[in-house]
């Protein structure tokens, strides 16, 4: 059993390795749960590319490394729209923090029940 464990340990440190080497990662800047971030992202449509933005609060952010993703929230007109970003996805182009939020968790789903003023989250102060 424990050899069946060491072999796993050190497939885990083979793909992190693989990953480091072979995947491009951007630099972006920090963001957590309930910040309020505009993602600038590329999409193609045939033979032409434009730049399209998602706005909205950060509900999550999940995993490490190259498998890390995030999670996005905005309103568009009474439908809430969720959308999960990779961290390393080529399509991205950048992230803008608008306003840090005040939450006490790392992953606010509570926050999907929330409708007018409730919905609002406090702005972090310095």
């Amino acid at each position: 059993m424990s050899v069946r464990l060491l072999l796993l340990h050190d497939m885990e440190q083979l793909v992190k390795l693989v990953q480091d080497a072979f995947i491009e990662t951007k630099s972006f800047p920090d963001f957590s749960a309930g910040d309020t971030i505009t993602v600038y992202y590329e999409i193609k449509e045939g033979a032409k590319t434009r730049t399209q933005f998602f706005k909205g609060v950060v509900l999550q952010r999940r995993g490490t490394g190259a498998s890390e993703t995030f999670t996005i929230r905005k309103m568009s007109g009474t439908v809430g729209v969720e959308r999960i970003f990779p961290i390393n996805m080529p399509a991205l182009q950048k992230i803008e923090v608008n306003s840090r939020g005040k939450v006490r968790r790392s992953r606010i789903f509570y926050f999907r029940d929330l409708t007018g003023k409730k919905a609002r989250i406090k702005e972090k102060r310095g």
